[in-house]
């Protein structure tokens, strides 16, 4: 056998994600000889697995290494854990070093959009293990990639009109190619969450698998419709949120139970075994030509829209970070109204303008 090349850029031990090949699994659920799935773990539990920089390095890195490696059948993204699959940038990271300073962000937003188009670009099928909820650039890494599994506690939106950015990372680009523009629209700016239910009758994902163990045995989320389509008025209320006293007794369900994620890992594995039976030239091919709607949009916007974001740490996230970052529980926005009421006086964006208008600044006061 002739001398294999080596394709990969270079070599890294990664130390903010958890890269592994798992051994792909026959019908029968045995190990198949010498043929992987790469897990691409975030590693970041105690944030919600958001993205630091070095982070995003690493995840770029390891979408190349799976791509390239021949023995890798499918490629599972995924997050440690089973709070959290992704909230987005380490918004830590953000009020404390790149709020004012968009130079940085922009270098910043080079390397966030090299994470989007790597996963578009992988070689191989990819797979979004949601162990967690999915929000923000969360939302936006996951919908990059080509299919979508989630334990049903996961919840999914954007967060980005609430804490001072836009979900032009990729939501805007990707989400009404799944659910339509009205609901996009709607997501993209109430950022009201979606349950994972809700989600997969909006078209977002593949699959949902119970998470949620009582008693030994997996029941689905008791917060939400899981049981019927519509109520006694004909409207559609499958995965919407229960109220009142139902919702209450949802939460003792939740409480007495534990989370397994072992039924959206059975999943995921039936999922990529179901990739690996197929021609990989033309899984490949089939796959490429359907993420070109994605990259259509994608490849327009994302340079402007880098732009834009670095511009505005030095107004709207500038003070939305730090009051994520800084305020007091329960209270990590802004004062919307008085904001608006100040720029409609005409008052400049300045320092004063954002501790007036900043939750941990009255906090302090009072």
């Amino acid at each position: 056998m002739k001398e294999l090349k080596d394709h990969d850029l270079t070599t890294i031990d990664y130390s903010q994600i958890i890269y592994e090949k798992r051994p792909c699994l026959d019908q029968n659920g045995q190990a198949v000889e010498g043929l992987f799935n790469a897990w691409i773990i975030l590693n970041n539990p105690e944030q919600y697995n958001s993205y630091t920089t070095p982070m995003v390095k690493e995840v770029i890195l390891a979408f190349r290494q799976a791509s390239n490696d021949r023995s890798v059948n499918a490629v599972v993204f995924t997050a440690v854990g089973e709070k959290a699959f992704c909230t987005g940038g380490n918004t830590k990271e953000y009020a404390e070093y790149y709020s004012g300073n968009p130079q940085e962000y922009k270098q910043y937003m080079r390397l966030f959009n090299d994470m989007v188009s790597t996963i578009l670009f992988c070689d191989k099928p990819v797979v979004n293990r949601v162990n967690g909820m999915r929000i923000a650039g969360g939302q936006e890494i996951g919908m990059a990639c080509d299919f979508s599994i989630a334990q049903d506690l996961a919840r999914f939106g954007q967060a980005g009109p609430k804490h001072g950015s836009a979900p032009i990372g990729g939501s805007t680009d990707f989400l009404h190619l799944f659910v339509g523009i009205e609901r996009a629209m709607f997501s993209c700016t109430v950022c009201d969450p979606w349950s994972a239910h809700e989600a997969l009758r909006h078209g977002l994902l593949t699959e949902i698998a119970p998470a949620l163990k009582v008693d030994g045995e997996f029941v689905p989320n008791p917060l939400v419709y899981t049981d019927r389509w519509a109520n006694e008025k004909g409207e559609i209320i499958y995965g919407m949120p229960k109220k009142g006293e139902e919702f209450a007794s949802g939460k003792e369900i939740l409480k007495s139970g534990t989370v397994d994620l072992a039924l959206l890992d059975q999943a995921v594995e039936r999922f990529c075994t179901k990739l690996m039976l197929t021609f990989p030239n033309c899984l490949s091919e089939t796959i490429n030509s359907l993420r070109k709607k994605k990259l259509e949009h994608w490849d327009q916007n994302k340079e402007s829209n880098r732009d834009w974001l670095a511009l505005n740490m030095m107004t709207e996230a500038k003070a939305g970070f730090r009051a994520f970052n800084e305020g007091p529980k329960g209270k990590r926005e802004v004062d919307f109204i008085r904001l608006r009421q100040r720029l409609a006086d005409g008052h400049e964006w300045d320092d004063e303008m954002i501790r007036e208008i900043s939750p941990q600044y009255h906090e302090a006061v009072e």
